[in-house]
């Protein structure tokens, strides 16, 4: 992979605090023009460390007030590619990863409200063949959301 220098370092920054500032206001930030900023971009893009773009969905608004973790244990940890794949056939799970620790997988997801919850829990991901059992971690609030914290010389 290509390094990523100071001036990459400082666009990071500034673009993952307000994805939809103007290269313009990115270029007068780092004292280089726009065209140069726009190249940079590109190229963060083509070497994948800028991954996606797009805006955030507020989920309560679309009424969703359930945010929930869900730990979920496998007969076996090589029926992961399987679960996964019917998993993703919910759209209500919104992110799901392969841990280590007393859970094969952890989803996160976001229901109407529990009995709602309790529908896509008993009758979507327990009815997976291969799923042993789920433990549910309802959030009750959002503390921190953030980008990882990108280290600029100063």
């Amino acid at each position: 992979m290509d390094k990523i220098d100071e001036l990459d370092k400082r666009i990071l920054e500034i673009i993952s605090h307000n994805a939809r500032i103007p290269f313009k206001d990115v270029a007068a930030e780092c004292n280089v023009s726009r065209a140069a900023i726009h190249q940079r971009v590109q190229r963060l893009i083509d070497m994948g460390v800028i991954v996606g773009s797009g805006y955030n969905v507020n989920p309560k608004s679309l009424g969703y007030t359930t945010c929930t973790y869900v730990g979920i244990k496998l007969e076996r940890g090589s029926m992961y590619k399987r679960v996964l794949n019917e998993l993703k056939e919910i759209p209500e799970i919104v992110e799901c990863h392969f841990t280590t620790g007393p859970y094969t997988m952890l989803a996160k997801i976001y229901a109407r409200d529990n009995e709602d919850l309790m529908h896509l829990l008993n009758s979507k991901i327990q009815e997976i063949q291969g799923v042993n059992a789920t433990e549910t971690f309802i959030s009750l609030e959002q503390g921190i959301k953030r980008e990882i914290p990108i280290q600029t010389k100063e």
